[in-house]
């Protein structure tokens, strides 16, 4: 039996002892080495040849990672490794690093209860770093870290053993100060890294070596030899002493929970239900024979099997054939397989149980995100939230009309796999909008549309999405009148304040536009964020980051009326009325109404286009603005290019916020307005000669400059076929 198989069959023997598994994440700044790291642990475990890993990178088995050379989706792999005479199956996923893709990380975050923090010891902490260490730790994983590339530091760089060593206290004091700064107080002290514990490892992902610090005192082995071998390039024999994957899974295993500890420490954090119920107790301990607990992190697309929901089996026994409620969703789905992922392989088995990362065929109304249980009253876990928003977009058609049907299936399905792309039909022009992080993102997801689902499609040029809001509250309540003038309806329109938005993006409060069913929950909470209690208690909804309150003092038939109210909140924020863009960051207070008392007189049709009329004209009132999405933009050059890479950034509307050198190298950081980066990669790479490494994060959204605002309101109306110019206050009082 080869090595590969006795694996698999420990594997299955170890997936139904939660106390010898480990669940991991390995997360990281693009190009640190991730995916490189994650074939060497497999490679170790005899998952795949020594000879090919971290050449093959067998997690990369998408066609369009292996082209371009990074992860795009978070693969998911399982092996087994001996620590001190006991086995352990370790679940692992690779995420992605580059920006484009972060939703994955959030999403893989959710399934593991330890994370592997890569960081290259030649750049450093990175942007990408701190985001990942961030999601990390929202989401109750702790962190360990690796420090990896340590050859370059020596061969490329040509470090002293000494400055060796200094970089590597700058790295883990800067990891350290991030993970104080974000984790839970009661953690603050066991979760900090502490390299004399073995909680930090170094070496290189490439050549298959690693150290810590109990592995040094075990085999002698000190960090003037580690020096010594990589100048000397000998590197394959120290790969022999120090083998990567026996370092970092022994440090695995010593210093990540298993999931029956996670899971104390996680549920309360991810799961709001009641902590006595009986799916409570379960999902806390772990219980093999509870309720089904199950959280769908990722949607795969398999060309014989269909859709793969793969995630994280809190509580119960998942079995082939059994009836599972998706919830919210009316009828159950029967599962058709149940696996373990091994790579690119999955190994059926008949059954799976609590604290496993699991692979499940036939759950069809599922998408990334879905909570399933055997039990469809189980409240759900709390929604993933993402740190950034869709800020690109492109339309797109089928290229043949009998594809359309197709096209329109296939875009559900891409929406399913992965949350972070947006997909929304406009009803005027047919066409097909779909938007995402950044262009990589889309590129990558209009590939797998033509090449995975075979259906051939026109994209247009991407185009940039923006948000409305005010810069003043109104002064007085704007009247809006109904059509048949038998209704009048008074709002008036203020700014909400960046506290209750920041809990509103937190994901604390339900942002949907419905009916707020926790109404004592949502009063509290925005009450201790400074809300009057009166206004917090008067909240009718919430839509996007918007607020619709009820300041109104006994009018009569209102009662009756407050739901075509919300339908006209809803509807004016999801179109503004400068762009027709998505509406942010406004508090819409209906202060009085005057309605008909026959029903007859205060349909739809009446009440609808009064208030949003009445929404639109204190807007108008209160300055319409635009806001733009913003990117935190980082740019390391030689000295001797910097020129050329700032002028770069400040031809694209850019702001240097700050410059720091280290030896001849330069570290630009600056916030750039994503309108202006398409090219940016081409561009940076002519003008420093390909010298520049640079990385790009999200940042939100800022006001349009005033200089700017008309020209940019004018492009964005033209392109949507409204006139130039948007109404004026007058249009919509009359």
């Amino acid at each position: 039996m080869g090595r590969k198989e006795d694996n698999i069959r420990k594997a299955q023997a170890l997936m139904n002892k939660p106390k010898q598994i480990r669940n991991i994440g390995i997360a990281a700044h693009i190009d640190h080495g991730k995916t490189t790291l994650s074939d060497n642990l497999i490679a170790g475990a005899g998952m795949m040849s020594e000879e090919l890993a971290g050449k093959q990178l067998l997690l990369d088995f998408d066609e369009q990672e292996q082209a371009r050379g990074i992860t795009i989706n978070a693969a998911n792999a399982s092996m087994v490794h001996d620590f001190r005479g006991q086995e352990y199956l370790i679940n692992l996923i690779d995420t992605p690093g580059h920006v484009d893709f972060g939703g994955d990380v959030t999403r893989a975050m959710r399934a593991v209860d330890g994370s592997l923090i890569l960081c290259c010891a030649v750049e450093g902490v990175m942007p990408q770093t701190e985001t990942v260490i961030r999601q990390s730790l929202k989401e109750r994983v702790k962190p360990l870290l690796f420090i990896n590339k340590v050859d370059r530091l020596i061969n490329e760089l040509e470090v002293t053993p000494e400055q060796m060593q200094e970089r590597f206290v700058k790295i883990i004091t800067e990891v350290n100060d991030l993970i104080s700064k974000m984790v839970p107080p009661e953690f603050k002290k066991e979760w900090a890294l502490k390299v004399e514990e073995g909680d930090v490892a170094f070496g290189s992902a490439y050549h298959n070596w690693a150290i810590s610090v109990p592995f040094m005192k075990e085999t002698g082995i000190s960090f003037k030899d580690i020096y010594e071998f990589c100048s000397q390039d000998k590197q394959k024999e120290l790969a022999k002493k120090a083998p990567i994957h026996q370092v970092l899974l022994d440090m695995v295993i010593d210093h990540l929970p298993n999931p029956v500890e996670a899971q104390k420490i996680r549920i309360p954090n991810i799961w709001h239900g009641d902590p006595d119920s009986k799916v409570g107790k379960s999902m806390e301990t772990c219980d093999p024979n509870g309720p089904v607990a199950f959280m769908v992190t990722k949607i795969m697309l398999d060309p014989h099997a269909g859709e793969v929901a793969t995630g994280r089996l809190f509580s119960g026994t998942i079995k082939r054939g059994e009836s599972l409620h998706i919830l919210g969703m009316p009828n159950p789905n029967r599962t058709q397989g149940v696996s373990l992922s091994v790579g690119a392989d999955r190994v059926a088995v008949e059954s799976i149980c609590a604290g496993n990362i699991v692979a499940v065929t036939g759950l069809k109304d599922a998408i990334a995100g879905s909570t399933v249980s055997d039990d469809p009253e189980m409240e759900p876990f709390e929604k993933i939230v993402h740190y950034s928003e869709p800020v690109v977009t492109v339309a797109i058609e089928a290229k043949h009309m009998k594809d359309l049907p197709k096209l329109v299936e296939v875009l559900r399905s891409v929406a399913k796999a992965d949350p972070s792309i947006q997909i929304e039909i406009n009803q005027e022009t047919g066409e097909h909008l779909m938007s995402g992080m950044g262009e990589l993102h889309l590129e990558i997801t209009e590939y797998r549309i033509k090449n995975d689902h075979k259906v051939e499609i026109i994209a247009s040029t991407p185009i940039v999405v923006y948000r409305e809001s005010i810069e003043k509250p109104t002064p007085d309540e704007f009247e809006g009148k109904s059509p048949n003038k038998h209704n009048k309806f008074f709002i008036l329109a203020e700014p909400l304040d960046d506290a209750f938005v920041q809990l509103i993006k937190e994901g604390k409060v339900p942002n949907d536009g419905g009916r707020i069913k926790d109404a004592k929950g949502v009063q509290a909470l925005m009450q201790e964020a400074g809300m009057d209690k009166n206004e917090a208690k008067k909240i009718v909804s919430i839509y996007g980051n918007n607020m619709l309150i009820d300041g109104s003092k006994g009018v009569q038939y209102l009662h009756e009326t407050m739901e075509l109210c919300r339908e006209a909140f809803i509807e004016a924020m999801r179109r503004g009325p400068l762009t027709e863009e998505k509406v942010a960051g406004v508090k819409i207070k209906l202060m009085d109404a005057k309605l008909h008392e026959d029903t007859i007189h205060r349909g739809p049709a009446q009440v609808i286009p009064a208030v949003r009329q009445a929404i639109y004209g204190a807007m108008c009132v209160s300055g319409r603005v635009l806001l733009e999405p913003k990117q935190n933009t980082q740019i390391s050059v030689p000295q001797d290019v910097m020129g050329a890479a700032t002028r770069e950034i400040q031809q694209r509307r850019g702001e240097i916020e700050d410059m720091t050198q280290e030896a001849d190298m330069v570290t630009i950081k600056a916030k750039t307005p994503v309108s202006e980066m398409f090219g940016f990669s081409n561009d940076i790479r002519s003008v420093t000669g390909g010298r520049a490494l640079w990385s790009t994060e999200n940042s939100g959204f800022e006001k349009v400059p005033r200089e700017l605002l008309d020209d940019v309101v004018r492009q964005i109306r033209e392109r949507k076929g409204l006139k130039p110019e948007p109404y004026g206050v007058e249009y919509y009082s009359a």
